[in-house]
C-alpha cells in the first residue's frame, strides 16, 4: 500500500525532520513578525521541488503551497502555524531560543517540521494520488486577529474540498491520536473594564467613590453568571487574569482600578449572554456606588467545529493503521484556536497528537517557560497526515 511506503520514508527523514524543527525552534519569532521562519519554510518546499507557492497570503507571512496529484479526485487542505510567543525559554533544552524573550511555547515548530517532512513525502508521489495536496503554512494563530481569517479570505482554501489541522499536545500521552465529533475548541473573547471612582484620603472613604472595593464587588458578583444564568450542559469559562487598583499608599482610597479576562464558550447564544451580563451587572454594580465603568469586550477566534463525517471517517482509518489504545475520542477543550476560520469555510476536522516525554510526570502546559515536546510526536504527526491524505486521494 502507498501508505506503508510514504511512512517508510517519513521514518528515514525523521533526523532531518527534527534538524528543521531545532532550527526552528533556537530562531523563533512572534506573530506578524516572521519573516525569517517563512522564508525558511519556503527554501524547504523548493527544495522539494514543489513549485506551485503563494507566499505573504493573508494579512502577513502565510504560504499557500499546492502539490498536484497525477489523478483526478478532491483537494485536501493541511495546516501547520509557525508563529512564536513572547516569552522567555526556560527549557533545559540544547537548542534553546536564541531570540531573547521569544520562545516557541506552544509547538509550532513542531507543526511545521512534521508538515515540510509530510511535503517532502507527499512530493515525490505525486504522480499516484487521486487529487490534490494544498499545504496551509500559517503565520499569526497566538495574536489576534490571527492570521487563518485573513488567509481564507486571501483565497486559500477556494479550490479545497476538505481541511485539517493537527495540535501537538505537551500534556498528553506520546504518540496518541485525539479526535473530537463537535467543539474542538472554544469562542476565545477578551475583555478590559475600567472603574473610576473618586479617591481620597483612607480615614475619610464617605467622601469618596472607592474603586477597589467597587472591583471587587464586580468581580465576585460576575462569578454567579456561570453558575446561575448559563445552561449548565453548554460549556462557559469566566476568568479574572488581571486587577489594578491603588497601592501608592497606605492610607489612599483608589480612584480607578482595572480589570481584566477571558470569556470561553462554545455556543453562539452562551456567547451572547455571558458579553451581554458582564456589561449589565458590570455596570449596575458600578452606578449603585456612584462610579462609572468603561468596558471594552473583543470577540475572539471562534469555536472550532468538526464536521461529525469526517471525523467519523478519520477514526475508522486511523484504527486500521494504529493500536486501539492509541486512538481516542475526547470532549471539547477550551482553549481557543483560529484554525476555527477554515473549518467555517470547509469541512474537516482539528485533531491533537500527544507530545508528553513518557518518564515526565509532571508536564509544562503549552504557553509555559518550560513547555518542551518529545520530538517522536513529530513522526506521529506525520503519519497522522499522511494516513488523511491517503484516505482522500489513496
Amino acid at each position: 500500500m502507498a501508505y506503508e511506503t510514504w511512512t517508510e520514508e517519513l521514518k528515514q527523514n525523521f533526523d532531518e525532520t527534527v534538524s528543521w524543527r531545532r532550527h526552528l525552534h533556537e530562531h523563533p519569532e512572534p506573530s506578524f513578525e516572521e519573516k525569517e521562519t517563512a522564508q525558511y519554510i519556503l527554501e524547504r518546499l523548493q527544495s522539494f521541488g514543489i513549485k506551485d507557492i503563494q507566499t505573504n497570503v493573508g494579512n502577513g507571512y502565510g504560504i499557500v503551497a499546492k502539490i498536484q496529484g497525477g489523478h483526478p479526485g478532491p483537494t485536501i487542505a493541511l495546516r501547520a502555524d509557525f508563529d512564536a510567543l513572547r516569552i522567555h525559554e526556560e527549557s533545559n533544552v540544547p537548542f534553546k531560543s536564541k531570540n531573547a524573550g521569544i520562545m516557541h511555547a506552544c509547538g509550532h515548530d513542531g507543526h511545521t517540521a512534521s508538515l515540510l517532512s509530510v511535503a517532502k513525502v507527499i512530493s515525490n508521489h505525486a504522480d499516484e494520488l487521486h487529487g490534490n495536496v494544498v499545504l496551509l503554512h500559517q503565520h499569526a494563530e497566538e495574536v489576534l486577529p490571527g492570521g487563518a481569517k485573513s488567509m481564507v479570505e486571501a483565497g486559500a482554501l477556494k479550490e479545497v474540498d476538505y481541511v485539517f489541522g493537527i495540535h501537538l499536545d505537551s500534556m498528553e500521552e506520546l504518540g496518541k491520536v485525539f479526535y473530537n465529533y463537535s467543539f474542538g475548541s472554544a469562542n476565545s473573547d477578551t475583555f478590559k473594564m475600567k472603574v473610576q471612582g473618586k479617591g481620597g484620603h483612607g480615614a475619610a472613604p464617605h467622601d469618596t467613590h472607592d474603586a477597589l472595593t467597587i472591583g471587587t464587588q464586580i468581580v465576585t458578583g460576575l462569578q454567579q453568571v456561570v453558575s446561575r444564568l448559563t445552561d449548565p450542559v453548554k460549556p462557559a469559562v469566566l476568568t479574572f487574569a488581571g486587577f489594578e487598583a491603588g497601592g501608592e499608599a497606605y492610607n489612599i482610597i483608589a480612584d480607578s482600578a482595572e480589570i481584566n479576562g477571558t470569556v470561553r464558550t462554545m455556543h453562539g447564544d452562551i456567547q451572547d449572554l455571558m458579553e451581554s451580563k458582564l456589561k449589565s451587572i458590570s455596570t449596575h454594580i458600578a452606578e449603585a456606588f456612584d462610579a462609572t465603568l468603561d468596558i471594552d469586550y473583543e470577540r475572539g477566534y471562534p469555536s472550532i467545529q468538526n464536521d461529525a463525517v469526517e471525523v467519523e471517517k478519520l477514526k475508522n482509518r486511523f484504527l486500521t493503521v494504529f493500536n486501539d489504545s492509541e486512538v481516542e475520542e475526547v470532549e471539547g477543550a477550551m482553549g481557543g484556536e483560529d484554525f476555527a476560520y477554515f473549518l467555517k469555510e470547509k469541512p474537516g476536522a482539528f485533531l491533537r497528537v500527544g507530545a508528553k516525554h513518557p518518564d515526565d510526570a509532571s508536564p509544562y502546559p503549552h504557553h509555559h517557560p518550560k513547555f518542551v515536546i518529545h520530538e517522536e510526536s513529530l513522526l506521529r504527526s506525520g503519519e497522522v497526515f499522511l494516513s488523511i491524505i491517503d484516505e482522500y486521494l489513496g
